[in-house]
């Protein structure tokens, strides 16, 4: 196979990464893999619960339980996916042998990068997401590290600030990694704070872990890779977030984690004590 990210990509990709967004090129463009009859024959082949579609001209901020299924089939949904108004995602697509190798292939070329900064590539993921002309994600997290390579068609990602708290305050982090939904609200105030990263087909998008960002097709239907990992700083970063959840339910306002290259090792080993103390006491608070 044709190398996925040449020299000047990997530079670039290098140069951003861990904490900043920014797009750089890939080399996976018209792979049979991405075709709509291999997406409709990986849908019947992953769990239907991997799989998540809705009608997608929304808001930019929506409240989850006000998102509406399509009423389609998976197959329906993605051979239609030009004229059916929605949005969809096939998630953990590594569980098939296939789309796993493929993960493997491209996380393979860039893990010496990664290693470098933040240690090993924990959790290897992939999420297929097909769209239909002018469909919105709406504003979320997510809290992986992410490179989102556009197959076919053009979409502009709004990327925001991953530190900012005025754009998610603390307590709906904490929330988050308590299993809270990934959308998040969004104000018209907001938008000035936002980078808007168009992509095109051969182009890659590094979001760094939990950078709030929304999405907005272009006019044609759309397809994209995205490729994730999580590294031990962004779990401690998620264990200093539910330290603070358990030390604000107990009446304190307890600083935010720190953002790369701080570590948060202290928050992060006393809620791995805390963890390790109710498992062995069998207490789960």
């Amino acid at each position: 196979m044709t190398q996925i990210f040449t020299a000047d990509a990997r530079t670039a990709f290098s140069a951003l990464y861990p904490e900043r967004p920014g797009v750089f090129g890939h080399q996976l463009c018209g792979h049979t893999l991405f075709e709509l009859d291999a997406l409709v024959a990986l849908s019947q082949r992953i769990r239907p619960v991997d799989v998540e579609q809705n009608l997608a001209h929304i808001p930019v901020g929506i409240d989850p339980d006000e998102i509406r299924h399509n009423g389609l089939s998976v197959e329906d949904s993605i051979r239609s996916i030009e004229e059916n108004g929605s949005w969809m995602v096939l998630k953990f697509v590594d569980q098939d042998p296939l789309y796993r190798a493929l993960l493997d292939t491209v996380l393979d070329e860039i893990e010496p990068l990664v290693a470098r900064s933040t240690g090993a590539m924990l959790k290897r993921e992939a999420f297929i997401f097909v769209s239909s002309p002018g469909a919105v994600t709406p504003f979320h997290i997510d809290p992986e590290h992410n490179i989102l390579m556009q197959l076919r068609g053009e979409k502009v990602m709004t990327v925001f600030p991953a530190a900012d708290p005025e754009l998610v305050p603390g307590a709906l982090q904490e929330a988050f990694h308590d299993g809270s939904h990934r959308n998040l609200p969004f104000h018209d105030h907001f938008a000035a704070k936002g980078t808007p990263l168009r992509l095109t087909p051969g182009d890659a998008l590094y979001v760094p872990v939990k950078a709030p960002h929304w999405v907005q097709n272009g006019d044609a239907m759309s397809i994209s890779l995205s490729v994730t990992w999580r590294s031990e700083w962004s779990y401690r970063e998620a264990d200093a977030h539910a330290l603070n959840r358990l030390l604000r339910k107990a009446g304190l306002d307890p600083a935010m984690p720190a953002r790369f290259p701080s570590q948060n090792h202290l928050k992060s080993f006393a809620w791995r004590g805390i963890q390790k103390a109710r498992r062995m006491t069998g207490h789960a608070e």
